[in-house]
C-alpha cells in the first residue's frame, strides 16, 4: 500500500517537505512547553527573582502552546491537498481498472458490493496516508525527544520506566488489534453483502412488487443487518478490552515515574520545577501513546478495509491490447470467423469450429435455439472474449492484433435489451459518439423515428429517462439504441435480437429502421424470430455450437432441414396467436351487440 501511495507523495515533494518542516516546528514547540513550565515554577519559587521574569516566561509559555497548535494546523492545511489528490487518484484508478476488466469479471460481480468495497478502500487509503506521515511519525519523534531529555538531565530510571511502559503498551496493542482484525474482516464482509442486497433489490423493484415480496426482501436484509450487529458487538467488546488494558498500562507507568520523581524531590536531588517538568513530559508521552494506540487500531482497520481494493487493483484484465497495437483499418468491412472454438468454461464448449465469411455490405443472420451460441458470436466480434481456437478477422486483420478502442469504434450494436443511463434522452443518444452536437443528435433521432415523440415531451431532449431507462417503453428504448448507432455511423453492425421483446406492430416499425440502417454496411443479425431475417443474404443455422445449415431463406426452406422445421413451427404459432386474437375480438363484439340489444 505504501508503494502505491508513493507516486502521489513524490508528485508533491514541495508540499511534503513543507509539511515535515511544520511538523518538526510544531513538535519542537510542544517539547519546549514543559521546559518553560519548569522555569516558571522555579522562578516563582525564588522570592528574590525580578517580577518581570515570571511574566516573560508566562508569555513564552503561552506563545509556545499557541505555536504548537498553529504549526500543526498549517501542516494539516499544506498536506491536505496531497491526501485529497491521493484519494481522488485511487478512486479514478479503481474506476478505470474496473472498467478495463473483462466480461467474465463483470458477469460475476455484485454492483452494490463492489461499490461499497471501493468506497471503503479509498477512505482507508486516505486515512493511512494521513496517520502514517502526520500522526505516527510525529508521535514517535516527540517520544524519542522527550526520552532523550529525560536521559540527559535526570536519572536513567525515568527513561527506563518510560521505555518499559512503551514496550508493554505496544505489545498489548498489537496483540489485541490483530485479534480484532478477524471481527473487522467479518464486519466488512457483512457490510458488503448488505450493500449488495440493498442495490440488487432496488434495481429489481418491479420484480419485488410484482411478486409481492417486499416482506421477503425486508427479511433477508434484516437478517444480514442482525448478523452485522452481532459481529459489531463482538468487535466493540474486543475494542473495550483493548482500551481498558491500554489505560491500565499507562496508569501504572505514570504512577511509577511520579513515585520515583516524588522520592527525588524529597531527597533534594530534584526541584519542584523538575517534578512539574517530569510530570508534564510523562503526560506528554502518555497522551500521544494512547492516541498512537487508537491510531494503530484505526490504521489496522483501514488496512483491512483496503485489502479488497488491493485485490481488486491486482485483478488482471483478460482482454488486453497487444504491445503497440495499431488501430483497425476498415475499408471494405469483410468479417471472417476462421475455425473459431470457444467456451465460457473449459468443460463446456459453446462454439465448435465455426467458419463464417460475411462479405462487405452483406447481411448475415444467425438463428438457432437458446444456448446454441448466437450471441456469443457477437461478443467475440466485439472482443469481449477471445476465442480458445481460431481467429476473428476484419478485412484480413486479426482483431487480437489491433486496439480495442478502434475495433469497437468500427462496430455498432443494437442489443436486445438497451442499456440506458439515468440521464437525459439527448445524453443517452450522444453516448453513441461523445461530443456530438445537438443538431447531430436531433438528426439521429429523426432517422430512428423517435424525434416526434421526444419533441412532444414537456422537456424534450432534456427529459430524464430514469434508471436503466425505466420511464420509456421497450420500443422507445430500442429507437434510442438505433439513434446511438446512427450517430456512431459504423462500418459494421450487430443486431442482437433487437426486436424479440416487442409486439408485432413495434417490431415491424423498428425492423424498417434496422433495414434502412443496414444499407451498404456489413450486418450480423442474431434473431429468434425467423420472420425478421427472410431478406438476409445468408442465414446461418446454429445447433449446439455448430453450423448445421447455411443459405438464403428460400434455399433453406427447400432443404427441409432444421431451419424449415423452425419456420413451420413459428408460422403455426403465429397463426394460432392470430386465431386466438380474432376469437377474442369476435366474442367481445358479440357481447357488445347483445348488450346493446338488451337495452
Amino acid at each position: 500500500m505504501l508503494r502505491a501511495l508513493w507516486p502521489y507523495l513524490a508528485a508533491h515533494r514541495g508540499r511534503l517537505a513543507a509539511a515535515v518542516l511544520l511538523l518538526v516546528a510544531a513538535k519542537l514547540a510542544t517539547v519546549c512547553v514543559p521546559i518553560a513550565l519548569k522555569l516558571i515554577v522555579d522562578a516563582l519559587g525564588e522570592r528574590a527573582a525580578p517580577a518581570a521574569v515570571p511574566v516573560t516566561l508566562l508569555l513564552a509559555y503561552a506563545l509556545l502552546r499557541f505555536a504548537g497548535t498553529l504549526f500543526g494546523e498549517l501542516r494539516d492545511l499544506v498536506f491536505s491537498r496531497v491526501t485529497h489528490e491521493a484519494m481522488a487518484g485511487f478512486h479514478q484508478r479503481a474506476f478505470a481498472h474496473v472498467l478495463g476488466l473483462g466480461a467474465r469479471f463483470h458477469t460475476g460481480r455484485q454492483t452494490g458490493r463492489l461499490a461499497r468495497e471501493i468506497e471503503r478502500g479509498v477512505v482507508g487509503v486516505g486515512f493511512l496516508m494521513g496517520v502514517t506521515l502526520m500522526t505516527i511519525v510525529p508521535t514517535l519523534v516527540e517520544m524519542l525527544a522527550v526520552m532523550g531529555i529525560l536521559l540527559a538531565k535526570y536519572s536513567a530510571w525515568f527513561t527506563a520506566l518510560v521505555a518499559v511502559t512503551f514496550v508493554c503498551y505496544t505489545g498489548y496493542t498489537v496483540r489485541f488489534t490483530e485479534r480484532r482484525a478477524v471481527h473487522q474482516r467479518r464486519l466488512n464482509e457483512l457490510d458488503s453483502r448488505a450493500a449488495a442486497r440493498l442495490v440488487d433489490s432496488l434495481l429489481n423493484f418491479e420484480a419485488v412488487k410484482a411478486h409481492g415480496n417486499e416482506a421477503f426482501e425486508r427479511g433477508r436484509y434484516s437478517e444480514l443487518l442482525r448478523d452485522w450487529m452481532q459481529v459489531g458487538l463482538r468487535n466493540q467488546r474486543a475494542l473495550s478490552m483493548l482500551h481498558v488494558g491500554q489505560s491500565a498500562i499507562i496508569a501504572i507507568g505514570v504512577a511509577s515515574v511520579m513515585l520515583l520523581a516524588g522520592q527525588a524531590v524529597v531527597g533534594g536531588s530534584m526541584t519542584v520545577g523538575d517534578l512539574v517538568l517530569v510530570n508534564a513530559y510523562v503526560i506528554q508521552i502518555c497522551l500521544p501513546l494512547n492516541a498512537l494506540g487508537f491510531v494503530f487500531r484505526q490504521a489496522r482497520d483501514a488496512l483491512v478495509d483496503a485489502e479488497k481494493l488491493s485485490h481488486l487493483l491486482a485483478e488482471q484484465p483478460e482482454i488486453v491490447d497487444a504491445p503497440e497495437a495499431p488501430p483497425l483499418a476498415v475499408e471494405r468491412g469483410e468479417v471472417r470467423f476462421a475455425g473459431v472454438t470457444f467456451g465460457y468454461t473449459p468443460e463446456r464448449r459453446v462454439l465448435q469450429d465455426i467458419d463464417l465469411v460475411m462479405p462487405p455490405g452483406s447481411t448475415v443472420a444467425v438463428v438457432g435455439g437458446s444456448g446454441s451460441g448466437k450471441s456469443t458470436l457477437a461478443r467475440l466480434l466485439l472482443r469481449l472474449y477471445d476465442p480458445d481456437e481460431g481467429r476473428v478477422l476484419i478485412d484480413g486483420q486479426d482483431i487480437r492484433r489491433v486496439s480495442q478502442a478502434s475495433l469497437r469504434a468500427a462496430i455498432g450494436l443494437v442489443p436486445q435489451d438497451t442499456a440506458l443511463f439515468n440521464d437525459t434522452i439527448a445524453g443517452n443518444i450522444a453516448y453513441g459518439r461523445t461530443g456530438a452536437t445537438r443538431e447531430e443528435i436531433v438528426q439521429a433521432a429523426k432517422t430512428a423515428r423517435i424525434h416526434d415523440l421526444v419533441a412532444a415531451l414537456p422537456q424534450g431532449y432534456e427529459t430524464m429517462v430514469g434508471e436503466r431507462g425505466i420511464k420509456l417503453s421497450g420500443g422507445e428504448r430500442q429507437r434510442i439504441a438505433i439513434a446511438r448507432v446512427v450517430l456512431r455511423n459504423p462500418k459494421i453492425l450487430i443486431f442482437d435480437e433487437a426486436t424479440s421483446a416487442l409486439d408485432a406492430r413495434a417490431e415491424h416499425a423498428i425492423q424498417e429502421e434496422l433495414d434502412r440502417l443496414a444499407q451498404s454496411r456489413t450486418v450480423l443479425v442474431i434473431a429468434h424470430r425467423l420472420s425478421s431475417v427472410v431478406n438476409a443474404h445468408q442465414i446461418i443455422v446454429l445447433e449446439r455450437g455448430r453450423i448445421v445449415e447455411r443459405g438464403a431463406h428460400r434455399e433453406l426452406l427447400e432443404l427441409g432441414g432444421v431451419y424449415a422445421h423452425l419456420w413451420t413451427l413459428q408460422q403455426q404459432q403465429r397463426a394460432l396467436a392470430e386465431a386466438e386474437s380474432a376469437e377474442i375480438v369476435r366474442r367481445y363484439g358479440e357481447r357488445r351487440r347483445n348488450s346493446v340489444l338488451g337495452t
